[in-house]
């Protein structure tokens, strides 16, 4: 092999171009990803034909859901995986909880947090890298369920009549931008009124102007909050029904209830060998509602985690779960499957790239939540295939239904929140011991972000 130098040589280029077409293979594999693509050319349609969409086990789900151009998919999932209960409650084949209302509470929330932070680190450096981060972190639309929660237990759920969408709510990239430009620019005159040696109750006047601002922008985008509603409907007996003045924080405690969060843990599986199972991990800097504790997870191994998910959807709860959706899938059939591609027949072999250092590196990590709603079993009982719920409407996959293959949620998930009721109690013990604390910067916080 010739020496290879610091800067890419005509020579090295040369052999390179030369190494191609001594591979006969390489002329007809180049013809067909440049008429159809990588993905169409690598696909295997024999594993396209083993996702029949017919599961064992089913949990009870509603209509298909869309969270367009938004990045809500966390919420989507979180409400989605409660409705079966309001369904069963009100005696309706389908119920849809309104993604507008928290959403609204959340922006301001999480603007109220975003600021904190500015000031708990006024004084530092804006080049100290968690300055940095918290500098760019304002009110992004991702989350996690650690956010869901207090914001349900603060300020309830409503249907989605009572909360329709509205355009920016389904397309929130200039509404986040807006406020985006005016948060960071009274950061900054935060950071100056520091400075100067202003004091923490003066640069709350400055975060409250800043609030006032959100809010506004909030109520024009997405319409004023709800604070009581009267809903009516026709259940599965068409029957009118009709339910008088209630506030959200009343129809959460009604139909959900603070219990029913209360009562389930995220389990999470950090596939590094870093942080040990059985102990929590905690990002603090994590959180929407600022005085809410930070987003955490209990850390077991995968299969442990794959298994709870296993009892609960056999027992008809759906699961709330993240994953890295981007890999192995195509969106049009609804197929995970990390067979789907068969990338090392027409491009150059992937060497050994174990889960772990797929997210050490960065190259996977979680990126969007689900729902897991059924499961195929084999003979034996194991999962061979999984029912996922999407958020992406019901022209993707079958009318918003995935199949996922049981070999692709070990390589891609990262997180599932389940009854703790599923979890064995020697991983629950961990639940008692002292959080370990995460950097601001560790790949899991990534994730939680």
């Amino acid at each position: 092999m010739a020496e290879v130098t610091k800067q890419v040589s005509a020579k090295q280029l040369k052999r390179y171009a030369k190494d191609y077409e001594n591979n006969a293979a390489n002329r007809v594999i180049e013809s067909a990803i440049m008429g159809v693509g990588i993905d169409k050319a690598a696909m295997d349609p024999e594993v396209v034909k083993q996702h029949s969409f017919i599961f064992s086990d089913e949990c009870k789900q509603g209509e298909p859901t869309n969270q367009k151009k938004s990045g809500r998919c966390w919420y989507f999932a979180a409400v989605n995986s409660l409705r079966q209960i309001v369904m069963e409650k009100l005696n309706v084949e389908s119920f849809e909880f309104s993604e507008v209302h928290l959403y609204f509470y959340d922006k301001v929330e999480k603007a109220n947090t975003y600021l904190e932070e500015i000031i708990r680190t006024a004084d530092r450096d804006l080049l100290d890298r968690e300055t940095q981060l918290i500098m760019d972190s304002t009110v992004y639309d991702g989350g996690f369920w650690e956010y869901f929660v207090p914001l349900c237990k603060k300020y309830g759920l409503i249907p989605k009549s009572v909360g329709p969408e509205s355009f920016h709510s389904a397309d929130s990239y200039m509404f986040t931008k807006q406020m985006d430009w005016r948060l960071k620019s009274h950061a900054m005159a935060i950071r100056k009124a520091k400075a100067e040696g202003k004091d923490n109750r003066e640069l709350r006047k400055i975060k409250d102007q800043a609030l006032e601002e959100v809010y506004d922008i909030c109520i024009k985008c997405l319409g004023k909050p709800v604070e009581k509603f009267t809903y009516t409907y026709r259940d599965k007996d068409k029957k009118y029904q009709r339910l008088e003045e209630l506030t959200p924080v009343e129809f959460f405690e009604k139909y959900i209830g603070a219990e029913e969060l209360d009562k389930r843990v995220n389990l999470i599986s950090d596939p590094r060998d870093i942080h040990p199972h059985g102990r929590v991990l905690e990002l603090e800097s994590a959180r929407s509602v600022y005085e809410s504790a930070p987003a955490s997870g209990l850390n077991v191994p995968i299969e442990d985690l794959a298994e709870a998910v296993l009892k609960s959807v056999k027992d008809g709860v759906p699961v709330w779960f993240a994953c890295d959706v981007g890999k192995d899938i195509d969106r049009k059939l609804g197929i995970l499957d990390d067979k789907l591609f068969r990338y090392n027949d027409i491009l150059p072999k992937l060497g050994d790239f174990t889960k772990a250092d797929r997210f050490a590196s960065g190259y996977s990590q979680a990126t969007h939540a689900m729902n897991i709603t059924g499961v195929d079993l084999d003979e034996d009982g194991k999962p061979l295939y999984w029912k996922v719920e999407n958020s992406w409407g019901d022209d993707l996959g079958k009318k918003g239904t995935f199949s996922m293959s049981h070999s692709w949620f070990l390589e891609y998930t990262y997180e599932a929140i389940v009854d703790k009721k599923y979890v064995p109690e020697k991983w629950l013990k961990g639940l008692d011991e002292e959080p370990i604390k995460l950097e601001p910067w560790d790949r899991i916080a990534s994730s939680m972000r």
